[in-house]
């Protein structure tokens, strides 16, 4: 039994194994923004640089959430935009075998759009605050 016991113990880790997240944000990432892939940036001026990044899309025998490896690309991205001069990413193109291109703009003065800090509203009770929707592409 204790060969059975642990066997089973082994194979659900590996089937676990892919819904881990191996990839965390650094603080000053959050400051960078990613637009889709169609967005237009041309009020942003020339693209600043290319990014390239990978994660494994698969554990062994076992291929990860297509939506994880997606974020954790974006946010391997974002680390990397940080000691850039770019605010905004911007995909070139699908992720392929875990590994997928960003094209780097600096469209803001600042701090990106989505990561200025608005002054809270007065709220009544039952109200609800507006958010911003960004739609994720499979």
């Amino acid at each position: 039994m204790p060969v059975l016991r642990s066997t089973a113990l082994g194979l659900a880790l590996v089937f676990a194994l892919p819904a881990c997240t191996w990839v965390k944000i650094e603080p000053e990432a959050k400051q960078i923004r990613v637009v889709d892939a169609g967005a237009d940036l041309s009020a942003c001026g020339a693209m600043l640089s290319e990014i390239t990044v990978s994660v494994r899309d698969r554990v062994g025998f076992v291929d990860r959430n297509s939506l994880k490896v997606r974020d954790e690309l974006e946010t391997l991205a974002r680390n990397q935009a940080v000691g850039s001069s770019a605010d905004t990413l911007r995909p070139l193109g699908e992720p392929t075998n875990g590994e997928q291109r960003f094209g780097t703009w600096r469209c803001g003065g600042g701090t990106p759009p989505r990561a200025q800090q608005r002054a809270p509203a007065q709220r009544q009770p039952g109200q609800f605050e507006e958010v911003e929707i960004i739609p994720l592409d499979d």
